[in-house]
């Protein structure tokens, strides 16, 4: 029998509250709960992706041998494509979210960086016409 979680591309976010993160990623960026263990762990799917989104509870939130404590925020980050980014960025921002920046052009289309409730980052991104 084929392996059809062998077609995702897991990616692993360190959050600080579960649900607030389920929220934001399902409510906002049209990904869909896959399954909940809230306030632990929780992990959401948007078309190949899947996002696991780990709590200070979750077993990914144990502190390491050295005592440092795994923790949200930082500059890697999800990156989904959007048609039309202003439109993105103005319907987002009227929802309250935050971003990091202002929508910035380069050779091969524009971004922004939206942050989660905890900090972490997803960049949208408009590719050049």
């Amino acid at each position: 029998m084929p392996d059809h979680n062998a077609d995702l591309v897991n990616v692993r976010y360190m959050v600080d509250d579960v649900e607030s993160a389920v929220d934001f990623y399902t409510k906002h960026l049209g990904f869909t709960l896959r399954m909940s263990a809230a306030p632990a762990f929780a992990d959401v799917l948007r078309g190949n992706l899947r996002l696991l989104l780990s709590g200070p509870k979750s077993s990914a939130g144990r502190p390491m041998p050295d005592g440092t404590t795994p923790e949200p925020g930082g500059w890697n980050r999800i990156h989904l494509i959007v048609d039309d980014i202003a439109a993105e960025v103005a319907r987002l921002r009227a929802a309250g979210l935050t971003f990091r920046n202002d929508i910035v052009s380069g050779p091969g289309g524009r971004q922004i960086l939206l942050q989660d409730p905890a900090g972490n980052v997803v960049e949208l991104f408009q590719p050049a016409a």
